[in-house]
Parts: C-alpha cells; sequence; structure tokens
C-alpha cells in the first residue's frame, strides 16, 4: 500500500487541503489483486487505490464521461493517514466515473507527439508509417501492445512511453487479458487455456463427463422450459465468462448467443445447457486459433443464417466469419432483430452485415499500409442471394429489404466485394448459426484453423 501511495504521490495526482464548507468528500477504498503469469503462477501481488464512483453526482462531481479528453472535476475524498484533510485530486483516480476517458485523453495526446497517428476505424489503435517501416499500437485500458517491422521504432517508442508514463517492457507477448500466445515455425497461437482451467476448478466440473458437442442438437431453449433457476445471478455470471472466452473459442459462440437469451429468467434446463457447455470445454481446454504467413492478404468471408431458427420469435440467426491472408481475424453469431418472411430474406440480411465487417476491416487495413487486393469474396450456400444481389430481381419480394439490396450491389459494383457460391456441405458458417453434432463441429473447427498444441501427439 505504501508504495502505491508513493507511486500517487509521486505522479502529483492530488493536494491536501481543507474539506470546502458545504461540500462532501467522495471516500475510496483499497482492492487487492493477484497478477498470474501464463503458466498460472503468482507474477506480483498489487494494492489499488479506488474511489468509490457511486457516490459521484453528474454535474457536480463529473460532466463526461465519454469524450476522450474530457474535462475533470474536483473530486473529493477522505484522506489515508492525515486526520482532518481531504485530497484535492488534480489528475484522475481509479475507478471514477471519469476515469478511463481521463486516462486514454492523455496517453492519446503523448503517443501523437511521439508521431503516430490514431486510426480512424478503431480508436484504441494508432500507427507510423515511415521508410524503416509500419510501427502498431493497441491500447486496452493501460495494457499495450506494440508491433511492426520498424524495430527501431517500437523501441525508441518505449523508451519515450518509459519517460512519460511508470511502466513495464514484459518483452515478448505471451500473455494479454487472459490470452495466452505461443509461437512456432508453424506460426503464432492463441488460447484461454488457463481461462478455461480455471472455470473448470471454479465450477466444480474437472470430474464430469465429457462432451463432444458445446449444445446438444436435440435441445430447443424457450423462455418457459420447466421451473425457474434458483440462482439467476449465477447464470449471469458464468454466461459473461463465457462471453469472453469467445475471444479464441468460437466454436461454441452460437451455444453462448443462445444461453444469453435468458439472462433475466433463466430455467433449470438452460443452467443444464451451460453446463453443457463447460462439459465439452473439458475436452480440449487447450483448443485456440493458430495464425500463419499463407503469402497473400486476400480477403474471405463466409455468410450465413438459420432461417427461424428460434422457438420463441421464429427469428433467424446470422453468421459470419472473415479470414484474412487465410486466418480468420472475425466473427459473429448473432440473432436477427426481425422476423424474415424466407431464407433468401434472411441470408441476404446476413449478406448486408458480412459486408460491412469486410468494409471495416478493408479500411483498417488499409490504414495501417496492409491494403488487401479487391474484389473481397464473399461466400454463401443460397444461390438466390447471388441473383438479387447482382441483378434487381424479385422485387415484389424483396422491396422491403431494399436498402441491404441496394447497399449490397453498391460494393460489387464498386469491386469492393464479389460474391461466391458453396455447398451447404462446406460452409463454414453452420458452427455459427446452429447445433451441430460431434463429428460436424470437429471437421469445422479444423477447416477454421482451431487447434489444440497441447493434445497428446
Amino acid at each position: 500500500m505504501l508504495e502505491e501511495i508513493q507511486a500517487l504521490d509521486d505522479n502529483h495526482t492530488w493536494d491536501l487541503v481543507n474539506l470546502p464548507e458545504g461540500k462532501k468528500a467522495l471516500r475510496c477504498k483499497w482492492v487487492y489483486t493477484v497478477k498470474f503469469d501464463v503458466d498460472g503462477s503468482v507474477a506480483r501481488l498489487k494494492d489499488i487505490l479506488v474511489a468509490k464512483e457511486f457516490a459521484q453526482t453528474y454535474g457536480v462531481d463529473y460532466s463526461d464521461t465519454f469524450f476522450p479528453m474530457a474535462k475533470l472535476t474536483s473530486v473529493r475524498f477522505v484522506a489515508q493517514g492525515e486526520y482532518g484533510k481531504v485530497c484535492h485530486l488534480k489528475k484522475s483516480l481509479y475507478d471514477l466515473k471519469q476515469s478511463p476517458r481521463a486516462w486514454f485523453g492523455k496517453f492519446s495526446e503523448v503517443v501523437q507527439k511521439f508521431g503516430l497517428q490514431k486510426s480512424k476505424c478503431d480508436h484504441s489503435v494508432f500507427y507510423r508509417k515511415s521508410a524503416a517501416g509500419v510501427i502498431l499500437l493497441v491500447v486496452y485500458v493501460d495494457d499495450i501492445v506494440i508491433t511492426g517491422d520498424d524495430c527501431t521504432g517500437s523501441t525508441s517508442l518505449k523508451k519515450f512511453l518509459q519517460t512519460k508514463f511508470h511502466s513495464k517492457d514484459l518483452g515478448q507477448l505471451k500473455y494479454f487479458l487472459g490470452i495466452e500466445v505461443s509461437r512456432s515455425k508453424k506460426g503464432i497461437f492463441l488460447s484461454q487455456r488457463k481461462y478455461v482451467l480455471d472455470l473448470l476448478a471454479e465450477t466444480r466440473t474437472a470430474g464430469a463427463k465429457l462432451c463432444n458437442t458445446p449444445m446438444n442438437p436435440s435441445v430447443h431453449l424457450t423462455k418457459d422450459d420447466g421451473d425457474r433457476f434458483d440462482d439467476p445471478e449465477k447464470y449471469r455470471r458464468l454466461v459473461g465468462k463465457f462471453n469472453y472466452l469467445t475471444v479464441t473459442r468460437l466454436d461454441i459462440a452460437y451455444a453462448v448467443s443462445t444461453v444469453s437469451q435468458s439472462m433475466s429468467e433463466p430455467t433449470a434446463k438452460h443452467w443444464t445447457a451451460l453446463k453443457h457447455i463447460l462439459c465439452y470445454l473439458k475436452g480440449a481446454p487447450g483448443l485456440g486459433l493458430l495464425y500463419s504467413n499463407h503469402g497473400h492478404s486476400c480477403i474471405e468471408c463466409f455468410s450465413e443464417a438459420d432461417w427461424a431458427g428460434s422457438k420463441l420469435h421464429r427469428k433467424s440467426t446470422t453468421g459470419y466469419r472473415v479470414f484474412v491472408d487465410g486466418n480468420l481475424v472475425s466473427w459473429k453469431s448473432k440473432k436477427q432483430s426481425v422476423v424474415s418472411r424466407s431464407s433468401t430474406e434472411s441470408e441476404y440480411r446476413a449478406m448486408a452485415q458480412s459486408t460491412c465487417e469486410i468494409m471495416w476491416i478493408c479500411h483498417l487495413l488499409e490504414e495501417i499500409s496492409l491494403k488487401p487486393p479487391l474484389p473481397a469474396k464473399l461466400w454463401r450456400d443460397n444461390q438466390a442471394t447471388r441473383y438479387i444481389a447482382s441483378n434487381p430481381v424479385y422485387h415484389e419480394r424483396t422491396k422491403h429489404i431494399e436498402v441491404d439490396c441496394h447497399f449490397i450491389r453498391e460494393k460489387i459494383q464498386e469491386n469492393l466485394i464479389s460474391t461466391s457460391y458453396v455447398k451447404t456441405g462446406e460452409q463454414l458458417g453452420d458452427i455459427l448459426t446452429k447445433s451441430l453434432n460431434g463429428t460436424r463441429v470437429e471437421y469445422l473447427c479444423n477447416k477454421l484453423g482451431m487447434i489444440n498444441i497441447y493434445a497428446p501427439a
């Protein structure tokens, strides 16, 4: 705690003053955290002094919490160790409502002084292009990853940041936000093995029977599936942890999307579905994504929709996955917001969402000098959508989705995307739109570049 107090004092975070008349001090507390290494060993213990932000009043203690350069307001809280005095904050403190944006505004200002530009596509990405190469920086709260082919520039950037902030260079990336990073001659492997093992231990599922699919294909969940589960908070907490696991485990994305639709009033049957996901994860906790150099930067997207798959609302589910250089970089499994009158309509809505994602990825790559060859290829297994995308046909049956039709046609005419047909059996989107048997799940995981480097040879 003394080390944390000293660090805050060195940063001139506050001035000790008398509490102004009529003002109420904002209290604070200590939060104790344990930082782990990738192997599960304790890296260090950390004490964090945080403000109790729930006591802040809008317009008095803070104003804007969204804009990165938001003006900070004076906040007062009871000082540690000096009776009768309070700390008048000059800088933001952990857990204040405006703290995240205040920090990002400061960090953004500093890195741009070094010469980095903020990406217009993703404000957490900064880059610098020069004759020496490209530097890329990604910031997630106060965790930073630096990469690029300008090695000298990257080294200079790290030294520059260390002169501006109290920071540690952890060396080559191995562990980031619960994601394990491994390297081999085949490429870079991302997984959340430790996260899964911790989850199995926490839920006491390590001794449970294995399942070979994340969701039983014969099970269809509805809101009225029997008795209510007696601990909805426990249910929501576990779904939240599953949701973060889909960062590398797209094989459970559809199952997680399905169980997350009953967060308010889950039933015992929904809880059984959650335990089924745990039993599936136990079979391969180290399953993850392998990223290899395939010698090209082409963009391909597989788009799919499960028409009227929801038994409750008869809404369809959109699923897409985007590959860059043959590596999976983006995917989604999401229930559509409206009911589609035909399978073609649901497929076309999925195509429109997929096209938006392709355009965003293209713009991001162009910004950092990795312009991909165009057109990007959009695969789907519905022939009717191809005809609609290329020609203004079936007007009477499709005029209510006219905006999507015009949007996709426009991108085709601009040579930004091209549509291609894929056989239903080769459609990689199935894993994101419906429950499948174990054989099909394993086949699609292999096709998507998911491997388990921890499995016995």
